[in-house]
């Protein structure tokens, strides 16, 4: 039985894109009931034809960038190692190895990818799995 449930537990390799990002300053706020009514018709009319992306292999390496829709390679595209031990995920610079950002995973499931700043916990990601 517990070969079976390692067998199911969920990997970070693939494609995820940004869904949400929240600074420490957007948690802190307290919106009144007015904002919370207005937020949604907000967010909906500023959509635009853009995606961050991650992209994490089986190797350790990764991408991000900005990717408009209609092209096939990103816009500032940065290369990075990446290392994952448990619920710490490590970005690394390509070339020298240098930590560049500390982050913990607060969910990781087959869709989702939920990550915090691990300096500033209310600073956090949510990425959708594209691929």
């Amino acid at each position: 039985m517990l070969l079976g449930f390692l067998g199911h537990s969920q990997s970070i390799i693939g494609t995820w894109q940004l869904t949400e990002e929240k600074t420490c300053f957007e948690s802190n706020i307290k919106e009144s009931d007015t904002e919370k009514e207005l937020l949604p018709d907000m967010k909906s009319s500023g959509n635009s034809s853009v995606a961050r992306l991650i992209k994490f292999d089986k190797k350790g390496m990764g991408q991000d960038g900005i990717f408009s829709v209609g092209k096939k390679k990103g816009a500032d595209m940065n290369s990075f190692k990446y290392s994952q031990n448990g619920q710490e995920l490590l970005l690394l610079d390509a070339r020298s190895g240098i930590i560049t950002q500390q982050l913990v995973i607060d969910q990781l499931s087959e869709s989702t990818l939920k990550v915090h700043n691990g300096k500033n916990q209310c600073e956090t990601k949510t990425f959708s799995r594209v691929k």
